[in-house]
């Protein structure tokens, strides 16, 4: 079973979101976790925001930060890990809002050999900027709450958000890695060590996540379905820039025909890299 569970939620430049996002986490009935941010170069309202949020939050509060130089989530990510503290990570974007028991869930589903990838409903723009604007804590609504929303067109799916006892019907797709994303999924850090993380290499939108979810599968660690118990609230936003996809898709293919089990660029690579932060930006400690 888990121990300490670290929450990494990636970030840049949207702290209103980001405020939600940890609102959630304070609501947490699990407390044996920490959170981690991986902000990928956001300006100072950001660094603001975690600071308010550090003496509230009732758990550790950790700020990975470098400077802004392009999409390099992948990068980010794996200085998170490397700041983190728990034996089990669970990624989480910073616009996907966890309900209460967001982090029990994904505590009861844990078990060595395996990832769990969870699932999300996407809300509208116009759901999403009331409940910025108003600063609703929409991730304690209930399911009632959530089937009149999706009548009235406010999310793409309620199937998410329903629970589920699927039981065995987890591991019916051990060896899947499509349809998978990091926004919501969880890892034993041994098992990321094993693979060197992230791979940095990747950058741009697109595929690293996938790419993560290909090598724990060549060596050897199986997924487990998170859905009917750990779906989240995807904030609306613009799609990003996919200029890079293309790139990160073949890149993806070689890592599938070789068999590629470490990084290319992962985790270790940052033990020769002394760029950590922006300068006079170090990571914020826990208050």
């Amino acid at each position: 079973m888990a121990g300490l569970i670290s929450i990494i939620v990636t970030t840049f430049d949207r702290p209103d979101a980001l405020d939600a996002v940890l609102r959630s986490l304070a609501r947490q009935g699990d407390r044996r976790f920490e959170v981690v941010v991986a902000d990928d170069g956001s300006g100072p309202a950001t660094t603001t925001l975690i600071e308010q949020w550090q003496p509230q939050l009732g758990v550790s509060l950790l700020h990975a930060r470098h400077e802004h130089r392009g999409f390099r989530v992948a990068e980010i990510r794996n200085r998170a890990i490397r700041a983190s503290s728990g034996d089990y990570c669970v990624f989480l974007d910073g616009d996907c809002l966890a309900r209460p028991d967001f982090v029990a869930r994904h505590r009861a589903l844990a078990e060595s050999g395996w990832f769990v990838t969870g699932n999300r409903a996407l809300l509208t723009s116009s759901l999403t900027e009331v409940v910025l604007r108003q600063r609703l804590g929409v991730e304690g609504w209930r399911t009632a709450d959530w089937i009149r929303q999706r009548f009235k067109g406010g999310l793409n799916r309620l199937a998410p958000l329903l629970r589920l006892p699927l039981g065995p019907l987890r591991k019916v797709r051990p060896q899947a890695w499509r349809g998978a994303r990091s926004c919501n999924l969880a890892v034993w850090r041994c098992d990321l060590d094993r693979v060197d993380g992230f791979d940095a290499d990747f950058s741009g939108w697109g595929r690293e996540d996938s790419d993560l979810l290909v090598r724990l599968l060549h060596a050897g660690v199986r997924r487990k379905d998170g859905a009917g118990a750990t779906g989240v609230l995807h904030l609306w936003h613009p799609e990003a820039d996919r200029s890079r996809l293309s790139d990160n898709e073949q890149r993806l293919a070689r890592v599938i025909e070789g068999r590629h089990v470490r990084a290319g660029r992962g985790i270790s690579a940052l033990d020769s890299d002394p760029q950590q932060d922006a300068p006079g930006q170090p990571y914020a400690e826990a208050r």
